[in-house]
């Protein structure tokens, strides 16, 4: 493979790096949701979210990746409207997983 080709692979490679960070956190989400910790994991989710919006407000079309669903303005307002949603059933319901 060339420079050339290596270049934009990795290039590739760092427009989804915003995408991944998202999937981590959601992961860690999905983790503490199996460990029956469901208010922190439904936390962590809306924190996804909020990054997502983040990192679609300040990234460039190209750089944002697999983020870029929408026009920027229509992305960055249903992440955030996603999140407070969540956040806001996190942070309200109360009882066990199935109470």
């Amino acid at each position: 493979m060339t420079v050339a080709g290596q270049r934009r692979d990795r290039g590739a490679l760092l427009h989804h790096l915003p995408f991944l960070l998202v999937m981590l956190v959601v992961a860690v989400a999905a983790l503490r949701i199996g460990q029956y910790h469901w208010r922190q994991g439904t936390g962590l989710i809306g924190g996804a979210l909020m990054l997502a919006g983040l990192l679609r407000a300040v990234l460039s079309d190209a750089k944002a990746g697999l983020l870029a669903i929408r026009g920027k303005p229509v992305d960055v307002l249903t992440y955030g409207a996603l999140s407070v949603l969540i956040l806001f059933i996190a942070f309200t319901i109360t009882g066990g997983p199935l109470s």
